[in-house]
């Protein structure tokens, strides 16, 4: 199995950046370059902002990276940045552009939510265009249905079997769940639920909190009531902070594992007063992760990815955020097994469970993508659990592999 670790990324301009010079190759388009439109909210609001950022750096990266070993099937890597600022409208508005003008994308990454993901993905299927995409949509990861798309980030399925591998393997009871009621929000606590159950683990309660809310105290308090021993958290930017406070003012100490939300909210590694590393309520707090977050001096593959990331800029944000460097690459070993770049013979390859063994990718093994579906279907070993540290370049120390 493929190492992970990851590496992170830096503040990008809203235009084009060209990572090499054009090269032709037996396929190559009217330029000879390999089009990679990136959509980002560059200009969403700080968490979502920082994470954009380091999303979009990620491709930039793999993209230089991949330039360097050919491009791909022999054309050269060309990145333009998308800034959508998170919203739907806007990501729409910019694809319809690209997709009609002259330089048609060769691939289009959605680094943004699940709403954009939802907005985008019927075009790009449309006019033809392959595609990956960070947060998981409804269909987008059906081949009837999208059949040029890719999805980058596990299902909310696959993170919640995860966690209660790692909550049966502690040996917890009792287990309680708290998550907002945002689309994903909801689908990772139904997720919780079952997962738990499958593994034999005693849920108390699933509660549900609006992720505009300022408190969550009543939620928190009922799942004590309830004799909740241990507590699985979603919570994403400020809707952390606020859960923190809530058990504060409660004065409940109760072991808590984050999932990826957390562990993509620079806050929790971030010390007092700008943030809540290191305060009572996460002493006993572990965070669900990819392996390549969490720094591991011994995965060259993932270091390279970081160094590469940090030479180019500063990076923003966890790398749990960084898994769209994974595109690139992916696509580049496609283009090779296949020797074209054309878009089905692309498809073909990248549903190949061999060329996504081969493919360079660092933030997350092998996807498991299939002619049946789509969807990102890592194991539970790609998964780590550590406590929040301080970040260096985007990565966590990990105290088992040496810390950063």
């Amino acid at each position: 199995m493929k190492k992970l670790t990851v590496s992170t990324l830096a503040l990008i301009g809203v235009g084009a950046l060209t990572l090499a010079g054009c090269s032709s190759g037996a396929d190559a388009g009217s330029n000879g370059e390999f089009n990679v439109y990136v959509a980002a909210a560059i200009s969403g609001p700080d968490q979502l902002a920082k994470n954009a950022k380091t999303s979009a750096l990620a491709v930039e990266a793999s993209a230089k990276i991949a330039n360097e070993s050919g491009g791909v099937n022999g054309r050269q890597i060309k990145v333009t940045v998308l800034d959508d600022g998170g919203d739907p409208t806007i990501a729409v508005s910019k694809l319809r552009e690209i997709a009609s003008g002259k330089t048609k994308p060769d691939l289009y990454v959605n680094t943004g939510s699940s709403t954009v993901g939802t907005a985008t993905v019927p075009i790009l299927t449309q006019n033809k265009i392959l595609s990956f995409t960070m947060s998981p949509t409804a269909s987008g990861a059906d081949p009837k249905v999208a059949p040029y798309n890719f999805d980058i980030s596990p299902s909310a399925e696959v993170y919640a079997k995860g966690i209660a591998a790692f909550i049966a393997g502690k040996q917890y009871q009792d287990v309680g769940i708290i998550h907002g009621n945002s689309t994903y929000g909801e689908n990772f606590g139904n997720a919780m639920v079952a997962a738990l159950g499958s593994a034999g683990v005693k849920v108390t309660e699933s509660k549900e909190y609006d992720t505009a809310a300022l408190d969550m105290t009543a939620q928190l308090q009922s799942l004590k009531n309830a004799g909740t021993k241990a507590l699985v958290v979603d919570a994403y930017g400020a809707p952390l902070g606020y859960l923190i406070q809530s058990l504060e003012r409660l004065g409940w100490d109760v072991p808590l594992i984050g999932n990826n939300s957390v562990a993509g909210t620079s806050s929790i590694a971030t010390p007092p007063p700008g943030g809540f590393l290191g305060v009572p309520q996460t002493k006993d707090m572990v965070m669900q992760m990819f392996h390549s977050t969490a720094y591991d001096p011994a995965d060259e593959l993932v270091n390279t990815a970081v160094d590469t990331m940090a030479g180019m800029g500063t990076i923003a944000s966890t790398l749990i955020v960084a898994a769209s460097y994974d595109a690139v690459p992916m696509v580049a070993a496609a283009a090779e097994s296949a020797g074209s770049t054309d878009l089905d013979k692309l498809v073909d390859a990248i549903e190949d469970i061999e060329v996504q063994k081969q493919a360079k990718t660092a933030m997350i093994p092998v996807p498991n993508y299939s002619a049946e579906s789509h969807s990102s279907n890592p194991d539970a070993s790609t998964f780590t659990y550590i406590a929040p540290t301080p970040l260096l370049n985007g990565q966590f120390a990990n105290p088992a592999a040496g810390g950063a």
